[in-house]
């Protein structure tokens, strides 16, 4: 059996004074260092997870995230629609300052989208975390420069609500009309597409607009009261998920925000705090769901806590037609006819 004491101890006579000491003080010298090492490794995991999740993460440049998706409602003839979404952008300092607003909307501007929606939460929801908000007027200059053939259209979000409340969100909904993006509330639009029937934009109150009593100005009587019957298809936006079980048939496709993807997702435990009554069901991405999809997007801020692990900030780009017009689109990128 070898001896893993060190060989200046080994090396001594058994009757040595100090013998029988040298050994253990070497190791217990030894263990200690592991023991520190070990503790040291583990105390630093948590510690720059921690880190990577406020410094870095949120910070990080948006993914882009694609879905494909083929309403029951849409026709070959309804061509292509490529819709790009912003979603919970929450413009504060530190966190989400102008310049990085900036950056954000010139990497959405890459995907060319026929149109962009901005799926609510355009202030800060850091209470307590030290964040400045960003002036109104300087994050929404900024959102003018979104380009696409059929412009922007708005929804406003539980926050941008909460921090203007007396006022039922005013400041933030002049702010955008009057640099050219409508805030629809409630709202119907059809919009027109050259060669094609076009499609009606709904746009859903936010459905937590008063903090205290969690009571929304939501009215989906009011809002289908202004989309016919016509055949053509609509597209609803509805700042929170949590209304796609009652959403109506005549809506093919929701588009919502709100749950920023959890912030948080781990393996097994899965994505959490989930702003949500339902969970993990519409905390993130594509769900189709009695014959209507709705699509979630992770958005690109932060709310609550200024944390973000494994739930990048996303951009989102949502491509919309019929399976035949999808699988000539994807056969050939290059030469396919977008209107």
């Amino acid at each position: 059996m070898s001896d893993d004491r060190p060989a200046t101890a080994a090396n001594q006579p058994d009757d040595t004074p100090g013998a029988l000491l040298a050994a253990p003080q070497a190791d217990a010298r030894r263990g200690i260092s592991r023991r520190a090492l070990l503790f040291g490794a583990a105390a630093a995991v948590p510690v720059a997870v921690s880190g990577y999740a406020v410094a870095v993460e949120p910070r990080r440049g948006p993914v882009l995230t694609t879905y494909q998706i083929s309403p029951s409602d849409w026709r070959p003839s309804d061509g292509l629609l490529r819709i790009g979404i912003v979603a919970d952008i929450h413009a504060c300092e530190p966190f989400m300052p102008v310049h990085r607003i900036e950056e954000i909307v010139s990497a959405a501007n890459t995907l060319e989208p026929d149109i962009f929606v901005l799926l609510g939460d355009f202030l800060e929801g850091l209470n307590g975390f030290y964040a400045k908000p960003v002036a109104m007027g300087d994050w929404a200059d900024v959102l003018t420069r979104l380009r696409s053939p059929l412009g922007s259209f708005a929804i406003l979000g539980n926050h941008d609500w909460w921090h203007d409340p007396t006022e039922n969100a005013g400041a933030v909904r002049a702010t955008l009309d009057s640099r050219g993006i409508p805030v629809m509330e409630n709202d119907a639009f059809l919009i027109r597409r050259e060669g094609t029937r076009g499609f009606w934009l709904g746009g859903l109150g936010d459905q937590l607009a008063f903090k205290a009593t969690k009571r929304g100005v939501d009215d989906m009587g009011r809002l289908m009261s202004q989309i016919p019957d016509d055949g053509r298809p609509a597209i609803l936006l509805a700042h929170e998920p949590d209304v796609f079980p009652q959403v109506p048939a005549r809506f093919g496709l929701t588009l919502s925000g709100h749950t920023h993807g959890g912030q948080i997702a781990l393996p097994v435990i899965g994505r959490f705090p989930v702003a949500s009554h339902y969970g993990q069901r519409y905390a993130y991405g594509h769900v189709f769901e009695r014959n209507r999809h709705l699509v979630v997007s992770a958005g690109l801020g932060v709310s609550g806590f200024p944390v973000r692990l494994g739930v990048p900030p996303e951009i989102v780009l949502v491509e919309v037609g019929a399976p035949e017009t999808l699988a000539l689109y994807n056969a050939d990128r290059t030469s396919f006819y977008r209107e």
